[in-house]
């Protein structure tokens, strides 16, 4: 049973910056697709961005392209959400998430099977 829990969450002023980790607890998961969507009080959630673990290029929500960036450590298992200029409206809970296949539907909140928790993001002005 692949389990994922986000850290880094917190509160940020306007402008700065923050670095969301995902630590999977099976290394198998390296395998999975993973991806970032997040969810603000009264609003549905929607996808942040995605990566395939071991390879391929990462897919950003038009929101957030330019400003953030997901990165991985194979090593440590963990994937990244480095977030840059942050906005009010960046201001939301964060999820990882995973599937085994379909990169083509990535975007897509529905084909996941496997999430986090959630960590709490509040960009202040």
């Amino acid at each position: 049973q692949v389990q994922l829990v986000e850290s880094g969450g917190g509160l940020v002023q306007a402008g700065g910056s923050l670095r969301l980790s995902c630590a999977a607890s099976e290394r198998t998961f390296s395998t999975h697709i993973m991806g970032w969507f997040r969810q603000a009080p009264g609003k549905e959630r929607e996808f942040v961005g995605a990566i395939a673990w071991l390879g391929g290029s990462p897919s950003y929500s038009d929101s957030v392209q330019g400003r953030f960036t997901i990165s991985r450590d194979n090593a440590m298992n963990t994937l990244y959400l480095q977030m840059n200029s942050l906005k009010s409206e960046d201001t939301a809970v964060y999820y990882c998430a995973g599937k085994r296949t379909g990169w083509s539907s990535a975007y897509d909140r529905s084909t996941y099977d496997t999430w986090g928790q959630g960590t709490q993001v509040t960009v202040s002005s």
